[in-house]
């Protein structure tokens, strides 16, 4: 499916205002990648040699992946850090896991351990300080798991301290505002998939639209296109920057691509600039 509907890879670049950001930090580049779905499938090899070249070019302070390297199997993990191990930064590299890194007992595991072994970082309701202690890194346990509880994580933190959040399920953003977060960092989405160009994803209309399809043939529609409405609760947060109260998220488009395809939805390479509020 990476020839489907994929389009060609987008560099996306955004500068994003942090209040009390250290001087020292001004300036700061993060790569956000999410969602490689590496499978053989649903991303290409030139794809993924493009992705870590234009982060690379970057020269990124710190390297953030938010989740889904593998689709059911965990096993292509092997061979995706491999790639991985090409990237490079000055601080490091630091991830969290997606609900699809989790799909069997032993995936979690065997996801982390691969991903370890070439020096990234895999945040499990963790916090991690790669550029100093005046910005942490939260790295939270997937929305549907079982371990998804930030309260005793978020809690540690002193409000007055500005934070990074990685959280693959952009859902979660909602829960979070109970907390400060200066920059949530999410995918999962896909962008949507289906985007009308001036409207918005598709899949915020889809079920007015199979309201309007007879019956019979509405279980053909979601056998070749799935249940969006299950992905997520809140689809106007598919991609891009929000605000959410007075939190800020950023959700990455991902690189791999899932049914039912792309459509002006292309993968996505995140380059963020960190400056003062």
């Amino acid at each position: 499916m990476h020839w489907l509907f994929t389009g060609h890879l987008r560099v996306d670049k955004i500068t994003v205002k942090i209040a009390q950001l250290p001087a020292s930090l001004q300036g700061t580049t993060l790569v956000q990648l999410s969602d490689f779905h590496y499978d053989g499938l649903r991303l290409s090899e030139d794809m993924l040699e493009e992705a870590i070249a234009v982060t690379n070019e970057a020269e990124p302070d710190l390297i953030l992946l938010t989740g889904d390297y593998v689709t059911d199997d965990p096993m292509p993990i092997h061979q995706l850090v491999l790639r991985l191990k090409h990237l490079q930064s000055r601080c490091g590299i630091y991830a969290v896991l997606g609900n699809h890194d989790i799909y069997y007992s032993h995936s979690k595991a065997e996801v982390t351990q691969a991903l370890t072994s070439i020096g990234v970082h895999v945040l499990w309701n963790e916090i991690a300080y790669p550029l100093g202690k005046e910005l942490p890194l939260v790295g939270l346990a997937d929305y549907w798991s079982r371990e998804f509880y930030p309260a005793p994580i978020m809690n540690q933190l002193d409000s007055v301290i500005p934070r990074i959040v990685l959280s693959h399920n952009p859902d979660t953003a909602k829960i979070l505002q109970q907390w400060r977060v200066d920059l949530q960092l999410s995918g999962h989405t896909h962008g949507g998939h289906i985007v009308i160009p001036g409207i918005g994803p598709l899949v915020l209309y889809y079920k007015k639209l199979l309201k309007q399809i007879p019956k019979k043939l509405r279980r053909w529609v979601t056998f070749f296109l799935g249940d969006c409405s299950k992905v997520v609760r809140y689809w106007e947060w598919a991609q891009g920057f929000h605000k959410v109260e007075e939190n800020q998220l950023y959700v990455n488009r991902g690189l791999g691509t899932y049914k039912p395809g792309r459509l002006f939805c292309p993968p996505e390479v995140t380059v963020i600039t960190l400056i003062s509020h």
